[in-house]
């Protein structure tokens, strides 16, 4: 049987922390911040966890399970 292979590019988007949950970075913080309120900005910089039925989708791209 061949070894299944990790999906590079999800392997750069996403961490696995050392409890097993999956983080990673939320969306709208790459370009045109001029005009987001500044609260918006530092809690789009905070990291998130992926959850629900994404996870199950994620961990196959990642070659967990």
């Amino acid at each position: 049987m061949p070894k299944m292979k990790t999906d590079r590019g999800a392997a750069k988007r996403f961490k696995i922390t050392g409890t097993g949950k999956i983080r990673r970075r939320k969306a709208f913080m790459n370009h045109l911040l001029e005009k987001k309120p500044s609260k918006r900005t530092r809690r789009l910089g905070r990291g998130s966890e992926v959850l629900g039925g994404d996870r199950k989708h994620v961990e196959r791209l990642l070659g967990r399970r």
